[in-house]
């Protein structure tokens, strides 16, 4: 059992309120998962930007000196450091080779997510600790997906909370189980994709970036994640403009969710919606066994 929230923003004056929209539906969402979690925050992107999201569990030995670590790769390089976690932005040129000097020179550090917009954090521990340390209530941005995690059948850590992140910009929370992850996972290592875990969740997040790398987009993939994932699951994913969920054909696992004028939104139990603005007169509805919802910012909601 876990819980999972998410929140796509139609209306600009609400976007310097992502960060506390979201947190407190996740705050609420606790005794479905007090193991870990974790949020996405998608920002408005910066041309030729890049963000590189990293974790270490030793902070201050591996976060010292990194700014100027990485200068000689790309001088424009700057690190913010927060707690356990620090948000590298580079020249997008560059990025690549600033990951390479990172996994060179500081080889406990573990990236959490990169692409233009994109910022992970996630740790163990309480949501209402983990939104704290990290200072989500005052993130802004477009739109967001979170989770708190009840673990089942794998260990409680930090690469183990969610999101999962295996493409740029893209990331995934989960509510459920994969019964054919290690056939997915065998697959997907012969097409070139690497793991951190064990987590079936992190197949499932690696097998829609396979997919969109096909040309795909968000809401095709999932169409396939049809198909190709045997299990219980209900996915809220995230990407650079997009937005989407499904659930599978049986969906035993609760969702509910909800749109106004101002946003749409995803909770496991309506009382994550409950503080959101204007959520007295939304459209309310539990999604549809696999049926693939999807919205995008670069293409009509």
């Amino acid at each position: 059992m876990c819980g999972i929230v998410g929140l796509f923003l139609k209306d600009k004056t609400l976007e310097p309120k992502l960060g506390a929209m979201l947190s407190d539906m996740l705050v609420i969402m606790t005794d479905r998962g007090p193991d870990s979690a974790g949020i996405a925050i998608y920002g408005a992107p910066s041309d030729g930007r890049a963000k590189i999201t990293v974790q270490s569990a030793k902070p201050a030995v591996d976060f010292a000196g990194l700014e100027a670590l990485l200068k000689p790769v790309d001088a424009s390089v700057t690190v913010e450091l927060k707690s356990t976690h620090a948000v590298i932005e580079t020249d997008a040129t560059q990025s690549a080779a600033v990951r390479d000097l990172l996994a060179e020179q500081r080889p406990d550090v573990r990236v959490m997510g990169s692409g233009d917009s994109v910022e992970i954090y996630k740790e163990v521990g309480l949501p209402k600790d983990v939104v704290a340390r990290f200072g989500i209530r005052e993130m802004g941005g477009t739109h967001g997906i979170g989770h708190t995690r009840m673990a089942t059948e794998s260990a409680v850590t930090t690469l183990g909370a969610h999101p999962f992140s295996t493409g740029a910009d893209q990331c995934l929370v989960h509510n459920g189980s994969l019964s054919n992850h290690n056939n997915l996972r065998r697959e997907l290592v012969r097409e070139g994709m690497s793991f951190e875990t064990q987590n079936d969740s992190e197949v499932a997040a690696a097998y829609l970036t396979a997919e969109m790398a096909k040309g795909k987009d968000l809401g095709q993939a999932l169409t396939s994640a049809l198909d190709d994932l045997d299990g219980f699951f209900t996915f809220v994913v995230g990407t650079k403009s997009g937005f989407g969920v499904v659930r599978d054909p049986i969906a035993c696992k609760p969702a509910v969710m909800a749109e106004t004028d101002q946003y749409i939104a995803f909770g496991s139990e309506y009382r994550a919606l409950v503080n959101l603005p204007g959520i007295e007169d939304a459209r309310v509805w539990e999604p549809e066994p696999a049926t693939v919802y999807f919205w995008d910012h670069e293409k009509a909601a």
